[in-house]
């Protein structure tokens, strides 16, 4: 028994797919994957990306055009699929997908999500706050009747070792206190689990999973982990193994793959 889970920030699907996603993911074999950052409409989509590597895709698209969005790439075909959080702001920007595989005896589902970055401006960040008020409660609320995994792009590190430079990035989005709180709140009160970090409780560098685009943040490996596998206590325990592909770039996050024991 096993189920290959992947999250992935395209950075823009059709750019990714110019520097090799496609091919790659063709190679890995998963059976599910979460991608964030679309930054593509239906029409871009449409009969080039529906499918990949044998996997179906299930979309949110942003109604900007060039902004965010998210997709679930499945090999088994989901039960139901819910499209947005149900809040008409962040819904407006393609935010959350969410496929369900329920059977009479157990209901799985396996999310992509693209939380807010509030690095551009105070009014981002402000809404990046009002993001973690609203997914907080239904995350517990889906807790209470399902186990579920959200995939995704989180953009907070949540501890020192997360990030390169913390000392100096302590009043930046991302790393700011209340947003490390939200995180530790989420997993202590909420508790869900932050799987990669079960798996490598003390991994630093190896880590990070983004890099800045500017200066030598790459070459010098000066990184955050941003992408997270946040899982309900019993489906992870079933993690096994994590990996975090830098060999090929796609985008200027690396995909994170975790495998787990069990089957849809």
């Amino acid at each position: 028994m096993a189920f290959k889970l992947i999250s992935l920030n395209l950075n823009g699907i059709r750019s990714a797919a110019n520097k090799g996603f496609v091919e790659w993911t063709e190679q890995v074999g998963a059976d599910c994957m979460g991608v964030q950052e679309l930054k593509a409409q239906a029409a871009d989509v449409s009969g080039r990306f529906d499918q990949v590597a044998g996997m179906r895709g299930h979309f949110h698209y942003a109604d900007k055009k060039g902004y965010s969005g998210v997709g679930l790439y499945t090999r088994k075909e989901p039960s139901h699929v819910i499209i947005g959080l149900g809040d008409a702001d962040f819904d407006a920007e393609g935010r959350y997908v969410e496929a369900r595989f329920d059977t009479a005896k157990r209901k799985i589902s396996i999310i992509s999500c693209y939380f807010p970055s509030g690095s551009s401006s105070e009014d981002r960040q402000q809404a990046k706050f009002v993001f973690l008020d609203t997914i907080f409660p239904h995350l517990m609320a889906l807790k209470a009747e399902r186990e579920f995994i959200l995939v995704g792009d989180v953009n907070i590190a949540h501890r020192e070792i997360d990030l390169k430079n913390w000392r100096s990035n302590q009043k930046n989005s991302g790393f700011l206190p209340e947003e490390r709180d939200w995180m530790s709140r989420l997993l202590a009160e909420g508790g869900l689990v932050d799987v990669y970090r079960q798996l490598h409780p003390d991994t630093t560098e190896e880590a990070y999973t983004w890099w800045s685009a500017r200066g030598q943040a790459w070459a010098n490996n000066v990184g955050w982990r941003l992408d997270y596998h946040l899982a309900t206590p019993k489906l992870a325990a079933k993690a096994k193994t994590a990996s975090i592909h830098k060999a090929t770039r796609f985008s200027d996050h690396a995909p994170l793959t975790i495998d787990y024991d069990f089957t849809l």
